[in-house]
Protein backbone atom coordinates (compact mmCIF):
# COMPACT_ATOMS: atom_id res chain seq x y z
CA UNK A 1 0.00 0.00 0.00
CA UNK A 2 1.28 3.51 -0.78
CA UNK A 3 2.00 5.83 2.12
CA UNK A 4 -0.65 8.39 3.06
CA UNK A 5 -0.51 12.17 2.98
CA UNK A 6 -2.98 14.64 4.47
CA UNK A 7 -3.25 18.39 4.01
CA UNK A 8 -5.87 21.10 3.88
CA UNK A 9 -6.65 24.80 3.77
CA UNK A 10 -9.07 26.98 5.66
CA UNK A 11 -12.03 28.37 3.70
CA UNK A 12 -11.26 31.91 4.81
CA UNK A 13 -9.77 34.82 2.92
CA UNK A 14 -8.81 34.28 -0.71
CA UNK A 15 -6.34 31.63 -1.83
CA UNK A 16 -3.51 33.25 -3.78
CA UNK A 17 -0.65 32.29 -6.07
CA UNK A 18 1.58 31.74 -3.05
CA UNK A 19 -0.86 29.07 -1.86
CA UNK A 20 -0.81 27.50 -5.31
CA UNK A 21 2.99 27.55 -5.67
CA UNK A 22 3.70 26.55 -2.09
CA UNK A 23 0.91 24.02 -1.51
CA UNK A 24 -1.61 23.15 -4.22
CA UNK A 25 0.96 22.45 -6.90
CA UNK A 26 2.79 20.08 -4.57
CA UNK A 27 -0.46 18.30 -3.66
CA UNK A 28 -1.14 17.66 -7.33
CA UNK A 29 2.34 16.20 -7.81
CA UNK A 30 2.20 14.07 -4.67
CA UNK A 31 -1.27 12.58 -5.20
CA UNK A 32 -0.07 9.94 -7.65
CA UNK A 33 2.75 8.81 -5.38
CA UNK A 34 0.76 8.64 -2.14
CA UNK A 35 -2.72 7.80 -0.94
CA UNK A 36 -3.89 11.39 -0.58
CA UNK A 37 -6.46 13.12 1.64
CA UNK A 38 -7.16 16.79 0.97
CA UNK A 39 -9.58 18.45 3.34
CA UNK A 40 -11.32 21.84 3.49
CA UNK A 41 -10.76 22.55 7.19
CA UNK A 42 -13.87 24.53 8.05
CA UNK A 43 -13.73 23.67 11.77
CA UNK A 44 -10.41 25.50 11.98
CA UNK A 45 -12.03 28.56 10.43
CA UNK A 46 -14.44 29.11 13.33
CA UNK A 47 -11.63 29.69 15.83
CA UNK A 48 -12.35 33.32 14.92
CA UNK A 49 -15.82 34.78 14.18
CA UNK A 50 -17.21 33.99 10.71
CA UNK A 51 -20.31 34.95 8.78
CA UNK A 52 -22.15 31.59 8.49
CA UNK A 53 -23.31 32.06 4.89
CA UNK A 54 -19.94 33.40 3.86
CA UNK A 55 -18.14 30.45 5.45
CA UNK A 56 -20.43 27.95 3.71
CA UNK A 57 -19.84 29.62 0.35
CA UNK A 58 -16.08 29.80 0.88
CA UNK A 59 -15.99 26.12 1.83
CA UNK A 60 -17.45 25.17 -1.54
CA UNK A 61 -15.24 27.67 -3.37
CA UNK A 62 -12.14 26.20 -1.74
CA UNK A 63 -13.16 22.68 -2.77
CA UNK A 64 -13.64 23.90 -6.35
CA UNK A 65 -10.15 25.44 -6.26
CA UNK A 66 -8.66 22.13 -5.13
CA UNK A 67 -10.26 20.39 -8.10
CA UNK A 68 -9.40 23.11 -10.61
CA UNK A 69 -5.77 23.04 -9.47
CA UNK A 70 -5.58 19.39 -10.50
CA UNK A 71 -6.59 17.37 -7.46
CA UNK A 72 -8.24 14.33 -9.04
CA UNK A 73 -11.12 12.90 -6.97
CA UNK A 74 -10.65 9.56 -8.74
CA UNK A 75 -7.17 9.41 -7.18
CA UNK A 76 -7.39 11.58 -4.05
CA UNK A 77 -10.00 11.88 -1.30
CA UNK A 78 -11.44 15.42 -1.22
CA UNK A 79 -13.83 16.26 1.61
CA UNK A 80 -14.99 18.84 4.15
CA UNK A 81 -13.66 18.48 7.68
CA UNK A 82 -16.96 19.00 9.50
CA UNK A 83 -18.56 16.18 7.47
CA UNK A 84 -16.42 13.69 9.42
CA UNK A 85 -17.30 14.01 13.12
CA UNK A 86 -14.31 11.89 14.16
CA UNK A 87 -12.10 14.97 13.69
CA UNK A 88 -13.85 16.65 16.62
CA UNK A 89 -13.93 13.46 18.69
CA UNK A 90 -10.21 12.76 18.35
CA UNK A 91 -9.42 16.43 18.97
CA UNK A 92 -11.16 16.17 22.37
CA UNK A 93 -9.20 13.04 23.28
CA UNK A 94 -5.94 14.76 22.33
CA UNK A 95 -6.97 17.88 24.26
CA UNK A 96 -6.80 15.63 27.30
CA UNK A 97 -3.27 14.57 26.36
CA UNK A 98 -1.71 17.91 25.40
CA UNK A 99 -0.22 20.29 27.98
CA UNK A 100 -1.42 23.89 28.21
CA UNK A 101 2.21 25.01 28.35
CA UNK A 102 2.79 23.36 24.97
CA UNK A 103 -0.11 25.25 23.41
CA UNK A 104 0.93 28.57 24.92
CA UNK A 105 4.34 28.21 23.27
CA UNK A 106 2.83 28.05 19.78
CA UNK A 107 4.05 31.06 17.80
CA UNK A 108 0.80 31.49 15.85
CA UNK A 109 -1.25 31.54 19.07
CA UNK A 110 1.00 34.17 20.61
CA UNK A 111 0.84 36.34 17.49
CA UNK A 112 -2.93 36.07 17.02
CA UNK A 113 -3.77 36.41 20.71
CA UNK A 114 -1.87 39.70 20.84
CA UNK A 115 -4.21 41.08 18.20
CA UNK A 116 -7.39 39.81 19.88
CA UNK A 117 -6.22 40.33 23.49
CA UNK A 118 -8.96 39.50 26.02
CA UNK A 119 -11.34 38.24 23.30
CA UNK A 120 -9.23 35.18 22.52
CA UNK A 121 -11.35 32.04 22.25
CA UNK A 122 -10.26 28.65 23.58
CA UNK A 123 -10.47 27.29 20.03
CA UNK A 124 -7.56 29.49 18.99
CA UNK A 125 -5.44 27.99 21.77
CA UNK A 126 -6.36 24.40 20.89
CA UNK A 127 -6.19 24.91 17.10
CA UNK A 128 -2.96 22.82 16.87
CA UNK A 129 -4.69 19.92 18.65
CA UNK A 130 -7.44 19.83 16.02
CA UNK A 131 -4.73 19.93 13.37
CA UNK A 132 -3.05 16.98 15.09
CA UNK A 133 -6.36 15.10 15.08
CA UNK A 134 -6.80 15.83 11.35
CA UNK A 135 -3.42 14.26 10.60
CA UNK A 136 -3.40 11.33 13.02
CA UNK A 137 -6.96 10.27 12.18
CA UNK A 138 -5.80 8.99 8.78
CA UNK A 139 -2.56 7.38 9.99
CA UNK A 140 -0.76 9.97 7.88
CA UNK A 141 2.89 9.43 7.06
CA UNK A 142 3.72 12.61 5.14
CA UNK A 143 2.29 16.09 5.70
CA UNK A 144 2.90 18.85 3.11
CA UNK A 145 3.24 21.95 5.30
CA UNK A 146 4.53 25.49 5.06
CA UNK A 147 7.18 26.86 7.39
CA UNK A 148 4.48 28.55 9.49
CA UNK A 149 2.89 25.17 10.27
CA UNK A 150 6.08 23.27 11.04
CA UNK A 151 5.80 23.95 14.79
CA UNK A 152 2.25 22.56 14.79
CA UNK A 153 3.42 19.38 13.07
CA UNK A 154 6.14 18.96 15.69
CA UNK A 155 3.40 19.09 18.34
CA UNK A 156 1.43 16.50 16.34
CA UNK A 157 4.42 14.18 16.45
CA UNK A 158 4.82 14.74 20.19
CA UNK A 159 1.15 13.94 20.83
CA UNK A 160 1.29 10.78 18.71
CA UNK A 161 4.36 9.55 20.56
CA UNK A 162 2.87 10.42 23.97
CA UNK A 163 -0.42 8.67 23.21
CA UNK A 164 1.43 5.60 21.91
CA UNK A 165 3.56 5.52 25.06
CA UNK A 166 0.69 5.97 27.51
CA UNK A 167 -2.08 3.96 25.83
CA UNK A 168 -0.33 1.59 23.45
CA UNK A 169 0.83 1.80 19.84
CA UNK A 170 -2.02 3.54 18.00
CA UNK A 171 -0.84 6.31 15.68
CA UNK A 172 1.76 6.60 12.98
CA UNK A 173 4.18 9.45 13.65
CA UNK A 174 4.03 11.73 10.58
CA UNK A 175 6.92 13.41 8.79
CA UNK A 176 6.84 16.90 7.22
CA UNK A 177 7.18 17.57 3.50
CA UNK A 178 8.44 21.11 2.91
CA UNK A 179 9.34 21.97 -0.71
CA UNK A 180 12.75 23.53 -1.19
CA UNK A 181 11.63 26.17 -3.66
CA UNK A 182 8.47 28.22 -3.89
CA UNK A 183 7.23 27.40 -0.39
CA UNK A 184 7.36 31.03 0.68
CA UNK A 185 6.19 33.78 -1.66
CA UNK A 186 6.41 37.26 -0.19
CA UNK A 187 3.74 39.97 -0.28
CA UNK A 188 3.74 42.36 -3.24
CA UNK A 189 3.46 45.38 -0.94
CA UNK A 190 6.05 44.23 1.61
CA UNK A 191 8.74 41.66 0.71
CA UNK A 192 9.56 41.27 4.41
CA UNK A 193 6.30 39.39 5.06
CA UNK A 194 4.75 36.30 3.56
CA UNK A 195 1.94 36.63 1.02
CA UNK A 196 -1.14 35.93 3.14
CA UNK A 197 -4.82 35.34 2.40
CA UNK A 198 -5.67 37.04 5.71
CA UNK A 199 -3.75 40.22 4.90
CA UNK A 200 -5.92 43.31 5.36
CA UNK A 201 -4.17 44.96 2.40
CA UNK A 202 -5.69 43.32 -0.68
CA UNK A 203 -2.83 44.62 -2.83
CA UNK A 204 -0.37 42.28 -1.10
CA UNK A 205 -1.38 39.20 -3.03
CA UNK A 206 -2.61 37.96 -6.41
CA UNK A 207 -5.57 35.74 -5.59
CA UNK A 208 -6.44 32.72 -7.71
CA UNK A 209 -9.76 34.26 -8.72
CA UNK A 210 -8.60 37.83 -9.43
CA UNK A 211 -9.70 39.19 -12.83
CA UNK A 212 -7.03 40.38 -15.30
CA UNK A 213 -7.44 44.10 -14.56
CA UNK A 214 -7.11 43.49 -10.83
CA UNK A 215 -3.95 41.44 -11.37
CA UNK A 216 -2.39 44.14 -13.52
CA UNK A 217 -3.25 46.85 -10.99
CA UNK A 218 -1.79 44.90 -8.06
CA UNK A 219 1.45 44.04 -9.85
CA UNK A 220 1.85 47.62 -11.06
CA UNK A 221 1.68 48.78 -7.41
CA UNK A 222 4.18 46.16 -6.18
CA UNK A 223 7.15 47.61 -4.32
CA UNK A 224 10.67 47.39 -5.77
CA UNK A 225 14.18 47.97 -4.46
CA UNK A 226 16.58 50.82 -5.09
CA UNK A 227 18.76 50.46 -8.15
CA UNK A 228 17.78 49.35 -11.63
CA UNK A 229 19.39 45.95 -12.22
CA UNK A 230 16.93 43.06 -12.46
CA UNK A 231 18.46 39.91 -11.01
CA UNK A 232 18.02 37.46 -8.14
CA UNK A 233 19.75 38.99 -5.13
CA UNK A 234 18.92 38.34 -1.47
CA UNK A 235 19.93 41.91 -0.62
CA UNK A 236 17.15 43.14 -2.95
CA UNK A 237 14.16 41.13 -1.70
CA UNK A 238 11.39 43.00 -3.54
CA UNK A 239 12.78 42.44 -7.04
CA UNK A 240 13.87 38.92 -6.15
CA UNK A 241 10.31 38.14 -5.04
CA UNK A 242 8.85 39.40 -8.33
CA UNK A 243 11.41 37.40 -10.30
CA UNK A 244 10.70 34.29 -8.24
CA UNK A 245 6.98 34.54 -8.93
CA UNK A 246 7.67 35.07 -12.64
CA UNK A 247 10.07 32.12 -12.72
CA UNK A 248 7.62 29.76 -11.02
CA UNK A 249 4.65 30.83 -13.16
CA UNK A 250 6.55 30.49 -16.44
CA UNK A 251 8.70 27.46 -15.58
CA UNK A 252 11.88 29.20 -16.74
CA UNK A 253 15.26 28.78 -15.03
CA UNK A 254 16.89 31.55 -13.01
CA UNK A 255 19.62 32.26 -15.53
CA UNK A 256 17.12 32.38 -18.37
CA UNK A 257 14.91 34.81 -16.44
CA UNK A 258 17.83 37.10 -15.62
CA UNK A 259 19.01 37.06 -19.24
CA UNK A 260 15.48 37.85 -20.42
CA UNK A 261 15.25 40.98 -18.26
CA UNK A 262 18.84 42.15 -18.75
CA UNK A 263 18.82 45.84 -19.65
CA UNK A 264 15.08 46.20 -19.04
CA UNK A 265 13.39 48.31 -16.39
CA UNK A 266 11.04 47.60 -13.52
CA UNK A 267 8.03 48.65 -15.60
CA UNK A 268 8.81 45.90 -18.11
CA UNK A 269 9.28 43.34 -15.35
CA UNK A 270 5.93 44.23 -13.79
CA UNK A 271 4.14 44.23 -17.13
CA UNK A 272 5.43 40.80 -18.09
CA UNK A 273 4.81 39.38 -14.62
CA UNK A 274 1.21 40.61 -14.69
CA UNK A 275 0.59 39.03 -18.10
CA UNK A 276 2.25 35.79 -17.00
CA UNK A 277 -0.10 35.67 -13.99
CA UNK A 278 -3.15 36.45 -16.14
CA UNK A 279 -2.33 33.71 -18.63
CA UNK A 280 -1.44 31.23 -15.89
CA UNK A 281 -4.74 31.79 -14.08
CA UNK A 282 -7.01 31.98 -17.13
CA UNK A 283 -7.45 28.19 -17.68
CA UNK A 284 -7.53 27.61 -13.94
CA UNK A 285 -10.42 30.05 -13.49
CA UNK A 286 -12.27 28.46 -16.38
CA UNK A 287 -11.99 25.09 -14.64
CA UNK A 288 -13.33 26.60 -11.39
CA UNK A 289 -16.39 27.98 -13.21
CA UNK A 290 -16.92 24.65 -14.97
CA UNK A 291 -17.47 22.63 -11.78
CA UNK A 292 -21.23 22.49 -11.21
CA UNK A 293 -23.01 22.15 -7.88
CA UNK A 294 -24.20 18.60 -8.50
CA UNK A 295 -20.71 17.42 -9.48
CA UNK A 296 -19.20 19.11 -6.42
CA UNK A 297 -21.83 17.63 -4.10
CA UNK A 298 -21.08 14.14 -5.39
CA UNK A 299 -17.32 14.52 -5.01
CA UNK A 300 -17.58 15.87 -1.45
CA UNK A 301 -20.14 13.27 -0.39
CA UNK A 302 -18.07 10.37 -1.73
CA UNK A 303 -14.91 11.87 -0.25
CA UNK A 304 -16.53 12.20 3.18
CA UNK A 305 -17.77 8.60 3.04
CA UNK A 306 -14.27 7.27 2.32
CA UNK A 307 -12.73 9.53 4.97
CA UNK A 308 -15.28 8.39 7.57
CA UNK A 309 -14.56 4.72 6.89
CA UNK A 310 -10.87 5.23 7.69
CA UNK A 311 -11.57 7.59 10.59
CA UNK A 312 -13.81 4.97 12.22
CA UNK A 313 -11.03 2.39 12.02
CA UNK A 314 -8.65 4.77 13.79
CA UNK A 315 -11.12 5.74 16.49
CA UNK A 316 -12.00 2.14 17.41
CA UNK A 317 -8.67 1.42 19.19
CA UNK A 318 -8.53 5.00 20.51
CA UNK A 319 -11.84 4.45 22.30
CA UNK A 320 -10.88 1.03 23.57
CA UNK A 321 -7.49 2.12 24.89
CA UNK A 322 -8.87 5.19 26.64
CA UNK A 323 -11.84 3.33 28.12
CA UNK A 324 -14.49 5.03 25.97
CA UNK A 325 -16.16 1.79 25.02
CA UNK A 326 -19.80 2.84 25.48
CA UNK A 327 -22.67 0.45 26.11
Amino acid sequence: MPKRIFSGAQPTGNLHIGNYIGALRNWVALQREYESFFCVVDLHAITVPQDPRGLAAKTRETARIYLAAGIDPRVSTVFVQSDVHEHSELAWVLNCVVRISELERMTQFKDKSKKQRENVGAGLLTYPVLMAADILLYQTELVPVGHDQKQHLELTRDLAERFNRDFGETFRVPEPFIPKEGARIQALDDPAKKMSKSDENVNGSITLLDDPDTIRRKVKRAVTDSGTEIRFDESRPAVTNLLTIYQLLTGRGREEVEAHFAGKGYAQLKSELAEAAVEFLRPFQERVRGIGDEELNTILREGAEKARSIARETMRPVRERTGLVGA
